[in-house]
């Protein structure tokens, strides 16, 4: 699923984020000693955030994105920082994430991360009256597909609405009702060769748009490690900060040669399900044909020739996906919305996050639409905890400053 949606990010690069899919993957499996498992490759939460940082519009003549040594630099970073996350979840627990990031804060960022990038979404779909119709009916198909489908096939319904959406979409152009699609580029690409890669290049004000990104990848990865363990009925939350620090380690590597952002892809939780088959080896044996597809450079150009109107089709009901699921962690984690306080966290980033399309400038520092709603979300909840809260938390410091003091009395 993730591979058309790379193509919004890096144009012709596309191939390099299979390869870089393959090579993270193994990091992956290094980083958890192989009980994770989890097939890492590109994550479509740094999508809009690369074009907002980019200005890069897609269109199936567009090419290569110009400033996509921009958007790595951003992606290595955010990578740095989520690795920082890793770490001390490794050492401190996680219990901390809880504190500083509780279900409301969560919920709201991934909402406003999605609904921010709804108009980035439209704009793609609406390019001309065709695009409009084509994306209208790439949507209906994927939503059809995930209800009515059979099997397998209710668990892909996003690549099987694409190919469909793209057959229609050459049968109009071929019969002249339509723009045909232009195969120019897969006839000049060569069969093999090497990945394109990109250094990255650090911009302060893509790495504020950028850096965001990580609650998007720490909240799929908490909610990865619960599916697995609860699917294979063995616990696997004290992997949690290996697997993080393994993400990690995998977007940083991806992004300094050119590829986008990694996480852990739920998809492969729906086939985990069907099969209730767990061995990591698995991933492995994935993870090598990855990287061979990564020398096809003919894949990469065939992929680059989907139609601004499928593809807009596409990023609505992903980023649509992205918004829902910021009120599934609300629902699944009984936030209660009668209380003021997660009303305030919640509604004011939300807003600021829909109707935002500006950046705000403090010197070298930038915030946009989806960095500011995230820090008010995070500042405000810590500001609004009210006096009950403060109170537990000083109990809670206290209690243990008691326990610790008869400890090393017991002790002495």
């Amino acid at each position: 699923m993730g591979v058309q949606h790379v193509l919004a990010m890096f144009g012709s690069t596309v191939i390099a984020a299979l390869f870089f899919s393959g090579i993270g993957t193994i990091i992956f499996y290094i980083a958890t000693g192989g009980r994770v498992p989890s097939y890492v490759g590109s994550s479509f939460g740094f999508i809009g955030v690369v074009v907002s940082a980019t200005g890069y519009e897609y269109t199936p003549s567009s090419g290569r994105n110009p400033n996509a040594d921009v958007a790595v630099g951003g992606i290595l970073i955010c990578g740095v920082v989520y690795g920082c996350i890793g770490l001390i979840v490794l050492f401190a627990g996680s219990g901390w994430i809880e504190y500083v990031m509780p279900p409301v804060v969560t919920g709201t960022v991934v909402m406003t991360i999605g609904i921010h990038l709804s108009s980035s979404a439209f704009a793609s779909a609406t390019q001309t009256s065709f695009d409009g119709w084509m994306a209208f009916t790439t949507v209906m198909l994927i939503a059809l597909v995930s209800i009515y489908a059979p099997g397998m096939l209710k668990r892909i319904p996003i690549l099987i609405g694409m190919v469909i959406g793209y057959l229609i979409n050459f049968g109009v152009g071929w019969s002249g009702q339509g723009p045909a699609i232009d195969y120019t580029d897969v006839y000049n690409a060569q069969w093999f060769a090497a990945p394109t890669f990109v250094k990255p290049k650090f911009e302060s004000q893509a790495i504020s748009i950028i850096v965001p990104v990580c609650v998007v990848l720490l909240a799929e990865n908490l909610g990865h490690i619960k599916a697995v363990g609860a699917m294979a009925e063995k616990p696997l939350d004290k992997y949690l900060g290996r697997a993080i620090v393994g993400d990690a380690i995998a977007t940083i590597v991806s992004s300094a040669g050119g590829g986008p952002g990694t996480t852990t892809y739920s998809e492969n939780i729906g086939v985990m399900a069907v099969t209730q088959i767990f061995s990591t080896l698995i991933f492995l044996i994935a993870a090598i044909i990855a990287i061979f597809l990564g020398f096809i450079q003919k894949f990469g150009a065939a992929i680059n020739t989907i139609p601004s109107g499928v593809f807009g089709g596409l990023s609505i009901i992903l980023f649509g996906l992205i918004a829902v699921s910021g009120a599934r962690i609300w629902v699944e984690n009984q936030v209660n919305f009668k209380d003021s306080r997660n009303m305030l966290v919640a509604g004011i980033p939300i807003i600021i996050g829909a109707s935002m399309q500006t950046t705000l400038k403090w010197g070298n520092f930038q915030l946009d639409g989806i960095g500011l709603p995230t820090y008010a979300a995070i500042l405000l909840y810590q500001l609004l905890r009210g006096w009950d809260s403060i109170g537990s938390i000083y109990r809670r410091l206290r209690k243990q400053d008691n326990t610790k003091m008869n400890s090393e009395e017991s002790a002495e």
